[in-house]
């Protein structure tokens, strides 16, 4: 089978309070993936922040902006200029009272593809998520970009095998997630390397069992009482790590697929022609009582 080669940017930074500084640097990695042949651009979950679900505080409330708006004005122009597709999570303001963590899609010729908004709102220490968002309302979301079929989630997301399945099911080749997650300073290093682990095993078991490649990235640095940890990585259809970044520094990694792996793969490991989808249903239950 022909190879389809692409290149794929991942941006892992450490965001400050001023929101202009934080999109100058974006815009400034995001020229460096491109010089290095990056095709397909993105950046970690809320990028124009600090991550400020940390607290409940309603001045950050001034953060949140339409999505399109003027973040994403000049991200179509960057993505136009460079021929690249970028994926932005932003603090999208709906309506007055109306927010969402969303990530847009815009394509290599500068289009606005769309949106998809957060589907899980956690609630944890550290990760008061739900005093801002509203959970998201676009279902799932395929992008046609054009040089890949794209499936975009968001940090919390990545837990759910479920919203990997449907992304996949409806064509993505690729999964981005965004992502927001560290360590509480507080935490022993045993735990803190016990959810480490978990968080690369589940992403990459989402990438076997669907058969797509994965991409991952997350912020890195010291934000409130959270120490984000980094380790933005892309994984094959084997669950294989092509690339990864390190704990603790800004890095920006571009690594090559080659998606006609995604058909080898399926059909040498059959999972979705083996689906027996007629057995799920109990699967749309909260859980199952006795």
């Amino acid at each position: 089978m022909e190879q389809r080669k692409i290149k794929v940017g991942l941006i892992q930074v450490h965001c400050g309070l001023e929101k202009k500084a934080n999109l100058d640097k974006a815009v400034r990695e995001i020229r460096t993936a491109a010089q290095k042949g990056a095709q397909l651009i993105c950046l970690q979950e809320l990028f124009a922040s600090r991550y400020f679900c940390f607290e409940e505080n309603y001045k950050y409330f001034d953060l949140a902006e339409s999505v399109p708006g003027p973040t994403l004005n000049i991200l179509q122009d960057l993505a136009k200029q460079l021929d690249t597709v970028i994926i932005a999570s932003l603090f999208e303001e709906r309506a007055m009272g109306v927010y969402h963590n969303s990530a847009a899609v815009i394509d290599a010729g500068g289009e606005y593809m769309g949106k998809y908004r957060k589907s899980h709102i956690p609630n944890d220490p550290g990760y008061n998520e739900k005093f801002y968002f509203t959970p998201g309302d676009t279902g799932y979301q395929v992008f046609r970009t054009k040089y890949a079929r794209i499936g975009v989630l968001i940090c919390w997301d990545q837990w759910y095998p479920e919203a990997a399945r449907i992304t996949s099911l409806m064509g993505a080749e690729i999964l981005f997630y965004p992502t927001s997650i560290g360590w509480a300073t507080s935490q022993p290093e045993e735990v803190n390397q016990n959810q480490f682990r978990a968080w690369l095993t589940i992403q990459a078991g989402h990438a076997i069992a669907n058969g797509v490649y994965l991409i991952a990235v997350n912020r890195t640095g010291l934000e409130g009482s959270m120490n984000f940890w980094g380790g933005s990585f892309a994984c094959d259809p084997f669950g294989k790590i092509l690339w990864q970044g390190s704990h603790d520094r800004e890095e920006t990694g571009v690594v090559e697929l080659d998606l006609s792996m995604i058909n080898e793969t399926r059909v040498h490991w059959p999972f979705l022609r083996d689906r027996r989808p007629d057995t799920y249903a109990p699967i749309l239950n909260r859980f199952l009582d006795e």
